[in-house]
């Protein structure tokens, strides 16, 4: 018996050693390392691309004409009646776009952030507005009437108005998640957009006197209608190029494809300030591709 114990510690002993001698083996911890696993992709440094997308604006003519009819009827009773007139109408137009873009990214970790400038070029982004509407303005708020006088101005508002989109530059900081070679990612920024914008409004009015006998509701007399040519005029307005300025957010994904080499997807979403009393949306879908340093 006190043989079989003695054997059994050598033979214990001589397999420590053993093992104390084997090379330590990542497999022989019960997990692989990275190295065994595939490189991870570094995001970290400076980067270029290109890119071309598809896009939808929503243009909002409804107000493009307030501000002309304003001037026409200012410091008379008819502004403030006509204020509220919407003339036109809103649109949904789509285009194509093609762009570069450049930026820097900072990785701590798995958490990437960074800075990018954007710019794309629009591709058919434009379009236009026109109608008219007409309405009596009865005694207008401001007119001095006698108890049985009536003022009737016969008022209508011919109005047009278009706008293009050129091309839109976009300053974006942004924060993703690294999952090895693939990196979604969120963003935001401002942007400013170059327009083309034309708009004009003209106006006819006529003025129609009554007066009314109060007790028999007969009309005593009746002068008009009249033209007023102090407010039945034409005015409008163009630019070739206003600046716009906006802000912009959306999200995307990157793909490290081999060395520096990336492919990229984005949706971006971007709201504009009210240009000519106009309101510009614009949602983009774009595909590209780039290189990391």
């Amino acid at each position: 018996m006190r043989s079989l114990v003695m054997a059994v510690s050598v033979f214990g002993m001589v397999s420590a050693a053993q093992a104390a001698d084997m090379p330590d083996l990542p497999v022989l911890r019960g997990g692989l390392t990275e190295g065994l696993n595939g490189a991870r992709a570094n995001w970290d440094g400076y980067y270029v691309g290109g890119q071309f997308g598809y896009g939808t604006s929503d243009m909002d003519f409804s107000r493009s004409a307030a501000s002309l009819t304003n001037f026409i009827f200012r410091n008379s009773v008819l502004q403030t009646p006509t204020s509220t007139w919407s003339v036109l109408n809103k649109n949904h137009v789509q285009g194509s776009s093609f762009g570069v873009y450049v930026g820097r990214n900072f990785q701590w970790e798995d958490t990437v952030w960074g800075i990018e400038v954007n710019y794309n070029y629009m591709n058919r982004m434009v379009s236009s507005s026109g109608s008219s509407m007409a309405l009596n303005i009865v005694n207008p708020s401001g007119e001095t009437v006698a108890a049985n006088e009536t003022r009737t101005y016969s008022t209508s508002v011919q109005a047009a108005a278009a706008l293009q989109i050129k091309d839109v530059v976009t300053l974006r900081g942004r924060v993703g998640w690294a999952a090895d070679n693939f990196l979604p990612y969120v963003f935001g920024g401002l942007a400013v957009g170059r327009m083309e914008t034309s708009r004009v409004a003209t106006t006819n009015v006529y003025l129609t006197d009554t007066f009314v006998n109060q007790t028999t509701g007969a009309i005593i007399s009746q002068t008009g209608p009249s033209y007023l040519p102090s407010v039945s005029r034409t005015y409008g307005e163009s630019r070739t190029n206003s600046f716009v300025g906006g802000w912009t957010g959306g999200l995307g994904f990157e793909y490290m494809m081999w060395g520096g080499l990336f492919a990229r997807g984005e949706w971006e979403y971007v709201k504009f300030m009210t240009v000519k009393d106009t309101a510009v949306t614009l949602n983009s879908f774009r595909a590209g591709v780039g290189y990391k340093f």
